[in-house]
């Protein structure tokens, strides 16, 4: 189903670019008390999870997974405010960082808009921890591309009893255009310099000492030239075109049937509006909502005094309770975001 959002940004926040900056730089950063744990996995990688739970919190309790964005981690204040949210619904979250993320990982290969089989790793292994409990993913921006192409490739057989996907680059060559063109040509740079600083990180451990060879990093000053340059050598695919054509999570929606939640804004100053998917793409398991305004991973609403609602912090929960049995509001939370 495609319809409208019920979003409305702030009257001070009308702007898309107002939306996506307050969202992400002024915005307090939510509090929260992480458990940290490491996988380590058959290829002698690692991957590091970041949980949020309770002591009394039961087995059966439902688990949701959060997948941040690109150059994202446990510091993003959009990942810390849903986790914050799921624990004072009674729910156990957890952020998956992707390998390479958060610290340089083992390998040359690193995380990238296509790869599922860290993420169904994850999911198996939380399903052994908590054999009980229903889960449910959450992804932003990347980590929505990733979530729907793994529904779109699991079809039937996915474990998940619900996702929701936030600001997706549905079609990454045309997001990769569509970001090299006016004021959003400042996000490029941004993603680009902490993309540049993970293989710097990577370089310096040496772990592209086996004969990896890079070109000079600092001339690859848009993602088409740094994917083709980097993430598509290092990651199996023949060049940047092949990653867009076989990672962007558009060709898979037709093939989802877990209950799931888009969101997204017209605005947004990633992409264009033409990667919006349509009705015709859409299966019936799909639920795409798209406001006018909101930014990339914005969507920052007012109250009536004019101060800050974080309405993705509203509207994911409530999806959420629709589909996780136990997953209401406490009456008491302990771990609170930050006004």
């Amino acid at each position: 189903m495609l319809t409208t959002s019920a979003f409305k940004p702030a009257f001070w926040l009308a702007n898309p670019h107002a939306q996506t900056v307050f969202a992400a730089k002024a915005r307090p950063m939510p509090r929260l008390s992480p458990r940290a744990e490491r996988l380590e996995l058959a290829d002698g990688d690692f991957l590091d999870l970041s949980w949020i739970e309770r002591a009394d919190t039961p087995a059966e309790a439902p688990v949701v997974i959060v997948l941040h964005g690109l150059t994202g981690s446990l510091d993003s204040k959009y990942a810390r405010g849903l986790l914050a949210r799921i624990d004072a619904h009674g729910g156990r979250g957890v952020l998956l960082h992707f390998r390479g993320s958060a610290v340089p990982n083992r390998l040359p290969r690193a995380y990238h808009s296509g790869e599922t089989r860290d993420l169904a790793y994850v999911i198996d292994h939380v399903r052994r921890t908590y054999p009980g409990a229903p889960l449910a993913g959450v992804g932003y921006s990347l980590g929505g591309n990733v979530l729907l192409k793994y529904l779109g490739e699991q079809g039937e057989r996915s474990p998940l009893a619900c996702a929701t996907a936030v600001s997706v680059p549905y079609d990454l060559a045309a997001c990769g255009q569509a970001i090299k063109q006016g004021l959003s040509r400042f996000y490029q740079a941004h993603l680009l310099a902490g993309m540049r600083a993970v293989v710097r990180a990577k370089q310096a451990a040496g772990v592209y000492a086996g004969g990896v060879v890079l070109p000079e990093l600092d001339g690859l000053t848009d993602f088409a030239s740094f994917d083709d340059a980097v993430t598509a050598p290092l990651n199996g695919f023949v060049d940047a075109a092949d990653y867009y054509a076989r990672s962007s999570s558009r060709g898979f929606l037709g093939a989802i049937r877990t209950p799931t939640l888009m969101l997204h804004a017209r605005d947004d100053p990633f992409m264009s509006p033409s990667v919006v998917p349509g009705e015709d793409e859409l299966s019936d398991a799909l639920r795409l909502e798209v406001s006018a305004g909101g930014g990339h991973v914005g969507f920052v609403a007012g109250d009536r005094l004019g101060r800050p609602v974080y309405w993705l912090e509203q509207r994911i929960p409530a999806y959420l309770r629709a589909y996780l049995p136990g997953f209401e509001p406490r009456v008491a939370a302990s771990v609170v975001p930050t006004p």
